[in-house]
């Protein structure tokens, strides 16, 4: 049995098992932070965080999460990874990130179409939890493993203005404002079909599809309050350009309520088909959909009290370009 102490210094070949006592003089404080500092020359900040997430450590018996508090005499027992992921080897995007505004206790991004923004489903490496991890590491301990500094979260292929907290104190605080519904969001979504009303209002629960459990619906048996207000910005024919209110925060919302009523966000692969209205794409709008990679679904404003002066603040990001190409390609053909 060893004491936690950064000179432990072997680079693992095989997996071992590794017993460590905190010492005594510690100061009580979550696990993925404590361990870092006591084994820094053992194991990298990724890889502790790694080893957490996969279940490879132990304290009392029991695996333990990145929040769990360590304290001092208590045993961790380690199940060491080798240094190189298990999984894949792949290193983070190289985009450098577009960054609306940044201070101690808070970072605001532009975030880009088909950046995944959090490891799980299957993904383990190359999302936006990546990139933070290689600029701003000292995020790495911030909420849960894997999702570091993650308040909110951005379906891959939707694009737009993303908050991430830098400190556990501003994630708290951020999480509350989402929880109580108190922040501001605006999205901007391209629609195929033509509302007869120039606004509205879809107050329908949202819960996981019966048969298929990567989507969501609104027939789903065990489903939460959602309510999404819209308004049309410009009728484009077959297709209109709206902007979204979610009112709530539910996955999927925007995609699962806009399909619900008959107006499928363009290029939606999931929810994206039209029902009951038209058997056909009209060829024009399929001539202009193909300028779309991903749902043309922005978020296009966030506005937050900033978690430690309470100050409201809020940030906004233009309609990317290739929605914008979709727009001039249905004008410029109607």
């Amino acid at each position: 049995m060893r004491s936690c102490h950064p000179l432990y210094e072997r680079r693992l070949k095989e997996p071992e098992t590794l017993e460590y006592i905190v010492p005594g003089d510690a100061h009580p404080q979550r696990a993925d932070k404590l361990l870092f500092e006591l084994l820094a020359g053992s194991f990298s900040r990724t890889l502790i965080a790694r080893m957490i997430r996969e279940g490879r450590v132990v304290v009392h018996g029991r695996k333990i999460k990145a929040s769990t508090v360590l304290r001092p005499s208590e045993k961790v027992v380690i199940t060491a990874a080798d240094a190189e992921p298990m999984q894949s080897n792949v290193e983070p995007p190289h985009t450098s990130l577009s960054i609306l505004f940044e201070d101690d206790h808070l970072m605001v991004i532009d975030k880009p179409p088909g950046l995944t923004v959090h490891h799980g489903g299957g993904r383990s490496s190359g999302t936006l939890v990546d990139i933070l991890v290689r600029d701003r590491p000292e995020i790495i301990g911030v909420g849960e493993a894997g999702r570091w500094g993650i308040v909110h979260r951005l379906d891959k292929d939707t694009s737009g203005v993303m908050a991430i907290a830098k400190t556990n104190e501003a994630l708290s605080w951020l999480s509350r404002q989402f929880k109580e519904h108190s922040v501001t969001k605006i999205y901007h979504a391209i629609v195929r079909g033509a509302p007869q009303k120039d606004e509205g209002i879809v107050s329908r629960p949202i819960g996981r599809h019966a048969t298929d459990r990567k989507r969501m619906s609104v027939a789903a048996a065990k489903s939460r309050t959602a309510v999404t207000k819209w308004r049309v910005v410009n009728r484009l024919g077959e297709v209109s350009l709206l902007e979204i209110r979610p009112e709530t925060g539910r996955t999927h919302q925007i995609r699962v309520h806009l399909a619900a009523i008959g107006l499928p966000i363009l290029g939606d692969p999931v929810y994206g088909r039209m029902r009951r209205r038209a058997k056909h794409i009209p060829h024009l709008v399929e001539k202009c959909a193909h300028l779309l990679n991903r749902q043309a679904l922005h978020a296009s404003l966030l506005g937050v009290a900033h978690p430690v002066t309470g100050q409201y603040l809020q940030w906004t990001s233009p309609i990317p370009q290739d929605m914008e190409a979709v727009i001039a390609c249905l004008k410029g053909n109607m």
